[in-house]
């Protein structure tokens, strides 16, 4: 049996290109006791690729070795176990790569026990949701009646983050980028207002939507507005730091803001990432899953088609050009 899969052998210096990958055909190795073959259907593409294909080795996770399959997370169907745990037909999700195929030891990879379909069971409940639900609930500890402002909001992570909030009882406002995409927030998932941060008056349109201040930023972007929300942060604010997408291919990132309001509001801003918390993944999936089984959770996922999709897929991310989360389907 053949595997296609794409390889990292360079890393970025202008963004993401196609020279960086190579798309190779190899023979499978046999499955040994104790594995399990998967046949991947549908993969993830998210921001956070970006940093796994630099050089940093001190970031919360080590690179993708040069020559090796790029990293991803993906919905597959087992087509041969010779491992207790797994049986021919289980669906899985786990970090599979850019392949068709992947043979696994059973580390990582996790059953499907809900019946959705692969887009939502990537959309919700894989990398995004959990990073959502982590973020929201155990960093930015909401209460009902509070303001939260979402960046990245029509993003993967960003509209759940702010449906959750919703759910419980905040005010939530989101940032995006593009008037269609303000509307799905405001018009699809309820959002109490929307701001397109292309436009102008960003301060303006803020202080309009949060009149009683933020208690909670979930930052997932960066960019101009960043200072703005920072500015409308309430006494005892969280800020939940998730991403920098404006940031990531700047040479120069914006600066962060300045430590004197911190003091006075007496804030506290927290980085989190998913891999300090694959072992609570049980304790988040029972605390999102009755979110999406009451009919709590919208998604809408932009697929690629196509296992090389991926190649040119990536950057879209970056240029702001999906209008969901953006999945390739194998």
């Amino acid at each position: 049996m053949e595997n296609t899969s794409i390889h990292l052998v360079a890393r970025p210096t202008k963004g993401i290109t196609a020279d960086l990958f190579d798309v190779r055909h190899v023979s499978l190795p046999a499955v040994a006791e104790g594995q399990l073959l998967i046949r991947q259907t549908y993969m993830s593409l998210d921001p956070a690729m970006l940093g796994w294909m630099s050089e940093d080795r001190q970031s919360y996770i080590p690179p993708v070795e040069l020559g090796e399959v790029m990293r991803s997370s993906g919905f597959g169907e087992v087509i041969e176990s010779r491992h207790p745990g797994f049986a021919t037909g289980d669906k899985v999700t786990g970090m599979f790569g850019w392949q068709t195929y992947c043979v696994s030891d059973g580390k990582g990879v996790n059953k499907v026990t809900v019946d959705l379909p692969p887009e939502a069971v990537l959309s919700i409940l894989a990398l995004p949701g959990l990073t959502a639900t982590q973020g929201l609930f155990n960093v930015g500890k909401p209460k009902a009646g509070e303001t939260l402002v979402v960046t990245g909001a029509a993003g993967s992570v960003g509209s759940l983050v702010g449906q959750l909030a919703k759910a419980d009882g905040l005010r939530v406002v989101g940032v995006a980028g593009g008037q269609e995409k303000c509307d799905w927030l405001v018009n699809e998932l309820g959002f109490d207002g929307a701001i397109d941060y292309k436009s102008d008056d960003l301060a303006e349109q803020l202080a309009a939507l949060t009149p009683d201040g933020v208690d909670i930023f979930f930052e997932n972007t960066g960019g101009p507005i960043q200072q703005l929300i920072f500015d409308r942060m309430n006494a005892h604010g969280r800020i939940v730091v998730c991403g920098m997408i404006a940031d990531y291919l700047s040479p120069n990132p914006a600066p962060g803001p300045n430590w004197i309001r911190i003091i006075k509001k007496r804030l506290t801003i927290q980085g989190f990432t998913m891999p300090d918390h694959y072992a609570e993944v049980p304790e988040l999936l029972a605390k999102l899953v009755p979110y999406v089984m009451a009919g709590k959770i919208k998604y809408r996922a932009h697929v690629l088609e196509g296992l090389e999709s991926a190649i040119t897929g990536l950057p879209m991310l970056f240029r702001g050009e999906n209008t969901g989360k953006l999945l390739v389907k194998l």
